[in-house]
């Protein structure tokens, strides 16, 4: 209960997170990422070569070289190749990003060691509620995702300097094209999907594009079952050779039974690690989590001379939850086995969003040089509403030894009550600057301007707030060889908090800076990107979980903070691109530090070191055959485990280093249609999914993953 009642506080601007949506990034733009309606990006492309264009971090449609931040890019063809099928398993593979699977329908990400607040699609933020994906969102409908490390100041304005995410959706084409994949994998997993698109009228002027899917499963873990549909709808009109319409539609059904809400209590209360079977949960077959969420939007984009661009966008956003749900707690006795209970509740939410944005872009000449600019007004608001009703009684799960053969009784709820009633209003103002000051030396600066007001009520929290900040961006860039740049960039904080401290007051916002500085090259013609940085980020005042309420100061259960200050600084090495015209490459290292204002070591949860690399091979003359892999390692992660000594100290439990590999072999059975076969932790590996709240569950076995696919 106590981790609901967290959630109901983290609504921060710099959130908007799924069940308690906060205006974070969701105005934020892009330079209008689909100019051409053709735009497919392909593993002909490199996936990542250099020459790939990104206005994720600055609104300008700069290359990966050209943009002084840390950019990786995960396209369709990578996409299709490791049947990424949902965002965690996406961003799982994403250099610096990492994936916390806190529960079986629930995830958070992090990147250099702060939590990812900012998400958009087509660089208009949608961000999940509470930082959390809620279910799993599929990337049937994207094209691709673009992953922005460090502080987004010019395109979200606020939030975590960690990452920003923009998922970029699939768009309307002017020549007809189809496919189709069928699915099926370990644990009674199957899948159908299917994406047509093409013109309805002879020139191309009219066209449309309809994606599905449908995916269900069963799971390695005990009770768990998914029932997933997704569906999608695009028509764009080009209304003059200047001007085209696009309106679009998505809904996504997520139907979850037998969930994991909190997950294992890892230890007995003497700090002993409790022994569990990788398919161990503490959930009930009478426990579901189902999420509909559903996204209109309409785009006008003008091109009214030159190489300018003007965009106006409106996006409605309506997502519900309806859960009955059981969360153990406790520390089991190590000789009894007794100890742990469970606390089941029944909660529904819904939340709207209505975001308008403008913006433009275009080059200019200023001192006998062309440079480019871009600027642009946002505005956007956000409605919630939770619902919640708690079992009438705790569930003794008795010997936790015997957890397999538990079945946990339904008990009675209390009727529904309102929880939480929640109203956020952003407005921004932004700008970019592109200077092409010599043939060598090139610069990057911006500014965004932000206004919020928030107002009602979240468990017990009044949550009026008006804050407003203007922040800054700079980048310089110098090309030092043909093939290599020199760039650094320096972006202020602004991170607003919903947070409350032991009187019961919001906390202040934290500010701070994020800087970063490497070397991007290109090489082989354009075909291989490579980079190197180093960064380091600082927050003043970032809240820091203290304690729970025990009804004097504010309602019992429901936690508060302190503001502690925050230092994270490491590098990161990346590479991507074809090494040769079969050989496609991609990857990267990161290591990582996090202190707080002392210099001490804080949130150790998350691994200090990760490498991850991808990997694939193709023999046109052998029926296309290709054949790959993916690599990941990240390093030993700790967190406190709830029990402590004789002498009152916290007992850490561990996840140590560990490595996954998966493999793929794919071949053209006949003309347009391919047949693959993907082979999941080949090693078996048995790890953690995340060490974050202390607790956990295992992830997934060994696995295989079998996919016919049509194309024409």
């Amino acid at each position: 209960m106590k981790r609901r009642l967290i959630a109901a506080l983290s609504v921060g601007v710099a959130s908007l997170v799924w069940g308690r949506p906060a205006l974070a990034a969701e105005t934020a733009p892009a330079a209008d990422p689909q100019r051409a309606d053709d735009v497919i990006v392909t593993g002909a492309r490199a996936a990542l070569a250099g020459d790939q264009e990104s206005a994720s971090p600055t609104g300008l449609a700069l290359s990966l070289r050209e943009t002084p931040q840390s950019v990786t890019v995960i396209d369709r063809q990578r996409i299709d190749d490791f049947a990424l099928t949902n965002v965690q398993d996406l961003l799982t593979q994403t250099v610096g990003i990492n994936v916390e699977r806190t529960e079986t329908d629930r995830t958070e990400f992090n990147s250099r060691g702060f939590d990812i607040t900012n998400f958009q699609v087509d660089g208009i933020g949608l961000p999940m509620f509470y930082n959390i994906q809620t279910g799993d969102l599929d990337t049937i409908l994207f094209d691709r995702v673009e992953a922005v490390r460090g502080a987004n100041a010019i395109m979200t304005g606020v939030g975590n300097p960690s990452a920003t995410i923009n998922f970029l959706r699939k768009r309307p084409t002017k020549s007809f094209q189809a496919n189709g994949s069928a699915y099926l994998g370990s644990f009674g997993m199957w899948r159908l999907e299917g994406d047509v698109s093409g013109p309805l009228t002879g020139d191309g002027s009219l066209r449309m594009r309809t994606v599905g899917a449908h995916e269900e499963r069963d799971s390695y873990l005990d009770y768990n079952h998914v029932n997933r549909d997704v569906v999608a709808g695009l028509l764009a009109w080009d209304v003059t050779p200047a001007l085209t319409a696009t309106v679009g539609y998505s809904r996504q059904d997520n139907r979850s039974r037998g969930v994991l809400w909190g997950a294992l209590p890892l230890t007995y209360s003497d700090g002993t690690r409790i022994d569990y079977a990788r398919s161990a949960s503490t959930s009930a077959d009478w426990t579901y989590w189902n999420v509909l969420d559903q996204t209109a939007f309409g785009e006008l984009a003008w091109k009214p001379f030159g190489d300018w661009a003007v965009r106006g966008v409106v996006t409605y956003r309506h997502w519900e939850e309806s859960a009955r749900l059981l969360y153990a707690f406790g520390l089991p006795d190590r000789t009894t086995g007794l100890g742990m209970q469970g606390q089941t509740g029944r909660y529904d939410s819904n939340y709207d969003q209505l975001l308008f944005d403008g913006y433009a872009s275009g080059g200019v000449s200023l001192f006998g040089r062309d440079h480019q600019l871009a600027f642009g007004v946002s505005t956007g608001r956000s409605d919630g509403e939770q619902y919640a009703g708690n079992g009438q009684a705790f569930i003794d799960y008795g010997d936790i030894r015997n957890l397999p053969n538990f079945r946990a009784p339904q008990v009675g709820y209390d009727p529904m009550i309102q929880q939480a009633d929640t109203q956020d209003r952003l407005t921004r103002a932004y700008g970019a600057m592109h200077l092409n000051l010599t043939d060598r030396l090139k610069g990057v600066v911006g500014a965004t301007a932000i206004w919020l007001r928030s107002s009602g009520d979240s468990y017990g929290v009044d949550q009026t707030r008006r804050n407003s900040r203007v922040t800054p961006y700079l980048g310089a860039l110098y090309d030092l060889t043909d093939h290599v740049t020199a760039y650094a960039s320096y972006t202020g904080i602004f991170n607003p908090q919903s947070q409350v401290d032991i009187t019961n007051t919001r906390l202040d916002p934290a500010r701070g800076s994020s800087i970063e500085a490497g070397l991007k090259g290109e090489w082989l013609g354009g075909r291989l990107y490579g980079s190197a940085a180093l960064f380091r980020a600082e927050q003043k005042g970032l809240a820091l979980y203290a304690g729970a309420f025990d009804g004097t100061n504010g309602p019992v259960g429901v936690n508060y903070y302190v503001g502690q200050d925050s230092v994270s600084k490491g590098f990161e090495v990346e590479v991507a691109g074809r090494m040769t015209d079969r050989w496609l490459l991609s990857g990267g290292f990161t290591h990582l530090q996090v202190e707080d204002g002392d210099g001490a070591r804080t949130r150790p949860f998350i691994p200090r070191d990760t490498f991850k690399l991808a990997a694939t091979y193709s023999i046109a003359q052998w029926n296309d055959l290709k054949l790959g892999g993916q690599f990941r390692y990240q390093s030993r992660i700790s967190n406190d485990s709830g029990a402590v000594t004789a002498a009152g100290q916290a007992i850490p439990v561990v996840q140590d280093a560990y490595a996954t590999l998966d493999l793929l072999g794919s071949i053209r059975v006949i003309d347009h249609v391919r047949a693959s076969v993907n082979l999941r932790n080949v090693t078996n590996a048995k790890y953690l999914g995340t060490l974050k709240y202390g607790q956990a569950f295992y992830a997934a076995p060994r696995s295989i993953l079998a996919t016919l696919r049509f194309d024409y």
